[in-house]
């Protein structure tokens, strides 16, 4: 009988451990086994030194059971495998500079198209997050105050290198800060307006446990979107959401936004396919026009391990379609619809008032 996984991995590490600086035995080269990575769910130490768990949710807190649509994706949901020149160039900026992507680390399934295009959303403040929302597969722990000083500096020379006229800059959520990571976030905004001038600057923001100064800091930081994520309808913000989240402290977040810099374009996105009713989705998208919000993007919530939430239902592509009507109907500058739509998908191109180019009548066939 085999040892359990557990104990083969324990086992594993010991060998590692007692192997440490040894080259060769009886002059023989001696190869030494790599550590395990962590599988979804399990702690492990990161390179800091504070402890994470992969993908926010432990196994045993999971809880949700087999997805109520089983079987496989819909064709409109397939997206192709990430491979190109493009790609590859984008990638190795990303590694050499030690920059995360939310690309990466929320497995967008976007991230070929998006990559070799030379578009791409940075992740700024590391890789783990604070908080474990349950349908986010970004890692979660306590950096216990963890900053990179570089970031700011290398942020700004990955776009500078890759010419963007356009870039995203989104984070983890740190609690673990006093200021949320707000001035930290400005830094990396102005060491790139310092370097690439007219380079447009999108900050897709954690909430900074709704602190006025937090948000001021960033809206004022000189860039020209600001985002926050309300993410789903009120009635499923918990459990959705980590609890420290809130339906309302974000809509609060982007009208401070607004209210402070009003030529600041407010964005927000709204996941569909977790049980929200077509009333919810009205409604939600009513309370951000409220809120005074400019752009709003709308797609289909996947499933990224069996320890997060269950899929409830796939929006058939025509629906993606109604669902942005109503949205311009109220008043939005821009609705971006769609089944594989995230909140930073062509985000360049989101005030050209065609949907980013998408064509969900063609998915649909």
């Amino acid at each position: 009988m085999s040892a359990p996984r557990s104990a083969s991995r324990a086992w594993t590490r010991a060998c590692v451990r007692y192997n440490d600086g040894v080259s060769d035995l009886k002059g023989k080269p001696l190869v030494v086994a790599a550590p395990a990575r962590p599988g979804s769910g399990e702690k492990y130490l990161t390179p800091q030194g504070f402890t994470a768990i992969r993908n926010g949710i432990k196994r045993a807190a999971g809880g949700a059971g087999a997805a109520v649509v089983a079987g496989r994706l819909p064709p409109w949901l397939k997206a192709r495998a990430p491979s190109g020149a493009g790609f590859a160039r984008v990638r190795g900026l990303v590694r050499e500079h030690r920059l995360a992507t939310v690309c990466e680390e929320a497995k967008c399934p976007n991230i070929g198209e998006c990559w070799n295009a030379g578009t791409a959303t940075l992740m700024l403040m590391g890789s783990v997050c604070t908080r474990a929302c349950r349908f986010c597969s970004v890692d979660t722990g306590n950096p216990h105050g963890w900053l990179d000083p570089e970031e700011p500096e290398n942020a700004a020379r990955t776009v500078e290198l890759m010419k963007l006229r356009y870039v995203v800059l989104t984070s983890v959520d740190r609690d673990d800060l006093a200021d949320g990571g707000a001035a930290h976030y400005a830094a990396c905004v102005r060491a790139i307006k310092r370097r690439s001038p007219h380079t447009a600057v999108e900050a897709l923001t954690p909430d900074f446990q709704g602190v006025r100064a937090d948000v001021e800091t960033v809206v004022d930081s000189g860039i020209e979107v600001f985002a926050q994520n309300v993410e789903t309808v009120r009635r499923l913000t918990h459990p959705v959401r980590d609890p420290r989240a809130g339906y309302e402290q974000t809509l609060e977040v982007l009208e401070i936004a607004k209210r402070r810099r009003p030529e600041v374009l407010t964005k927000s996105s709204l996941m569909l396919g977790l049980g929200e009713s077509d009333a919810e989705i009205d409604e939600t998208l009513a309370d951000l026009r409220t809120a005074g919000v400019d752009i709003v993007t709308l797609g289909q919530y996947l499933r990224p391990t069996v320890n997060h939430l269950p899929v409830r239902r796939f929006v058939r592509p025509e629906e993606f379609d109604r669902y942005r009507e109503r949205s311009l109907a109220l008043g939005f500058l821009e609705c971006v619809s769609g089944p594989l739509v995230r909140s930073s998908y062509r985000a360049e191109r989101a005030l050209q008032r065609n949907n980013a180019g998408l064509d969900n009548r063609r998915l649909a066939t």
